[in-house]
This record gives C-alpha cells, structure tokens and sequence, in this order.
C-alpha cells in the first residue's frame, strides 16, 4: 500500500451541497478528515460535538479508522422530528375529513 487514503467529506445545505476531496493518510479518523478537508473554515457553524458524522450512510463516531473511498457525510440537526410532523398531518387529514360530508 502507498500509505495514503482518498476520501470525500461532503456537507448538504437546503440550497448547497458541497464535496471535498482529499488524499490522506492511511489512519485518518472521520473527525480528522472534516478538520483536514477545510469545511470547517468555510462552514464555522459546524461543531464536531452536535454534529453526527455517517460514512455511506451509517452513523460513525468521529475516531472511527477510515479507508479508501470513504464518504464522510456530516448531518446537520434536524429542525422538526419526523414522528411529530406525521402525527401533526394525520390529525389535520382527520379533521378535514369529518366536515368534507356536509356539501
């Protein structure tokens, strides 16, 4: 092996998805990517202790060992929790329901 790794780290907005690529070396941790790929610079809001990290969609801790074509995604918390907005929209379908007979 060369002793180097390429990775992406990739971090979505609602209006601006944004993909980094760097070699690294083989150890690098997804924690040390994020640093090293310069999202953090350009993105201060980040914080490696809210934000979770997934590597092709599984959740990872940020000291996980990372290997070749990896890609490190970075979420961002979510504003509203999806139970909640189901539940919100069946109550509401629910009650639009019960007046609609009265045409």
């Amino acid at each position: 092996m060369s002793g180097k790794i390429n990775i992406e780290v990739v971090y979505a907005l609602p209006a601006e998805q944004l993909l980094f690529k760097r070699q690294l070396a083989e150890g690098t941790t997804a924690g040390e990517a994020v640093e090293l790929c310069g999202v953090l610079e350009k993105y201060p809001e980040i914080d490696l202790a809210v934000n979770k990290l997934g590597i092709f969609g599984k959740l990872v801790k940020a000291d996980t060992a990372l290997r070749d074509r990896d890609r490190i995604e970075i979420y961002r918390p979510l504003l509203a929790d999806p139970k909640e907005v189901r539940r919100r929209r069946a109550e509401e379908g629910k009650t639009m329901k019960k007046g609609s007979g009265d045409v």
